[in-house]
């Protein structure tokens, strides 16, 4: 089993190169649905990573396919611009889900 890229960025997609996980560059929604769905037939593909940009360019595609698919498992991860939340955001949310401070 394997990671797949789709990413917005050259930079990203070299950077997980250099790590070992292919994928391919794309820019628009048209793009990002073909794309999603050829990664999502791939047999061998456990996890499929998307830049956050990508996925705000067709939310309702990626998580209606996170939620009725078992496999593969869609991440959103940020570019090398970063997500645009504060720093604290994930404690934050930690917090207020049940409601311990940390």
């Amino acid at each position: 089993m394997r990671f797949y890229l789709i990413s917005d960025n050259v930079d990203t997609q070299i950077g997980m190169r250099l790590a070992g996980i292919d994928g391919v560059v794309i820019h628009e929604d048209s793009e990002v649905r073909k794309a999603l769905s050829e990664a999502m037939e791939m047999e061998d593909v456990a996890v499929i990573l998307m830049t956050e940009r990508l996925v705000s360019l067709c939310p309702e595609l990626v998580y209606d396919l996170k939620l009725n698919r078992q496999r593969p498992l869609i991440v959103e991860i940020p570019d090398r611009h970063g997500n645009g939340r504060t720093k604290d955001s994930i404690t934050r949310y930690v917090q207020e889900a049940i409601g311990v401070k940390l």
